[in-house]
């Protein structure tokens, strides 16, 4: 028997919720809207999209209204200014009231069809179901070979079971997304955060799209940041690495102080003499010293932020919420969805 029924589509809230965070992403938003719709709609019960705008620059917004109030269905969260993948992914979460909710980008590199394969293990039982990459079409060596090297790492160094090879593509339970929501951090890793919660957790394999529309709002720079992330959140490696170091340089200095005096007393030549030699190596201890400050300070960083207690996000409008008609704004929200405590609701 299924753990996760199909129930009939009748109360107020929905079945499924999927989340689709929006960045520059005007031209491929009907598609990818036709394509998510037909799939929620071949299940057979009431669903949700919500479309989360990280402070477009194109007209991403323009879209996603206009899709909101041809299907009340569809509905969407305006960022304030840019918060970042992972914050938009949350903001959604915050806003989602389905008992299954997918997360999936809008590039449609993932295919909204994998959704399907999705609902089936969770009406098995299954509480996290991730989408497994097989294949990663139209991208470069470069970005395959660090994608592949950054989920090893991850997977090695974290204090959690991170699936290899996963993005945020996934569903999860209602019981997950209510443990994930709790937890409030800043700098935030949401594919290390629903490993972190536990429950039961399942793959499906899926083969990636090339990239359709635009170009890709992830680069390097951002790919290093969301790594640093996981290492920072989920692993004190870092840290440890520093009495790795100690440890090494204390076994070289120790070894070095005999071999120079034997080397010295069998030839009669004067090693490491000189203040090059000095120089040499008070440059490599500070080297040291000052990586590892950085290290620190990074953690300590990410302390501060915590202690600060600033939302994680501001929304600017919503629509297609209840409360909003006709898609005119409906609140103004901070951090989280109405009947929080952390909103203040006003209309414009």
């Amino acid at each position: 028997m299924s753990a996760h029924p199909v129930t009939p589509s009748a109360g107020p809230y929905p079945r499924y919720s999927v989340v689709g965070p929006v960045y520059n992403e005007a031209t491929g938003l009907p598609e990818f809207y036709e394509r998510t719709r037909a799939v929620l709609d071949s299940l057979g019960e009431p669903w949700e999209l919500i479309l989360v705008n990280d402070c477009s620059r194109d007209k991403s917004l323009e879209v996603m209204r206009r899709l909101a109030e041809a299907d009340p269905r569809v509905k969407v969260i305006d960022f304030a200014r840019n918060f970042g993948h992972q914050i938009a992914v949350t903001a959604g979460m915050d806003f989602a009231r389905g008992d299954a909710l997918v997360i999936i980008d809008t590039d449609l590199q993932d295919p909204p069809e994998t959704i399907r394969a999705l609902v089936e293990k969770w009406r098995e039982g299954y509480e996290v179901v991730y989408a497994v990459r097989k294949t990663r079409p139209g991208e470069t060596w470069f970005k395959l070979m660090t994608a592949k090297l950054f989920y090893r790492v991850i997977y090695r160094i974290t204090d959690v079971d991170i699936p290899l090879d996963t993005g945020d593509f996934r569903l999860m339970d209602r019981r997950v997304v209510d443990a994930v929501t709790r937890m409030r951090e800043h700098n935030r890793f949401i594919r290390g955060l629903t490993s972190w919660v536990g429950f039961r957790q399942t793959g499906v394999l899926y083969d990636r799209d090339a990239r359709k529309y635009g170009s890709t709002n992830y680069p390097l720079r951002k790919m290093m940041k969301l790594a640093w992330d996981a290492v920072t959140g989920f692993s004190f490696f870092p840290l440890r690495l520093a009495i790795y170091a100690a440890g090494i340089l204390f076994v070289l200095s120790v070894l070095a102080i005999p071999i120079v005096a034997l080397l010295r007393l069998a030839t009669g030549v004067q090693y490491l003499e000189g203040q090059a030699t000095a120089v040499t190596i008070i440059l490599l201890v500070a080297s040291f010293q000052f990586l590892f400050f950085f290290v620190m300070g990074q953690y300590l960083a990410r302390i501060y932020d915590e202690v600060r207690g600033r939302p994680l996000y501001i929304v600017a409008d919503t629509f297609g919420f209840p409360g909003a008609s006709g898609g005119q704004p409906g609140h103004r929200a901070v951090s989280a969805p109405p009947d929080s405590e952390a909103v203040a609701s006003s209309p414009h």
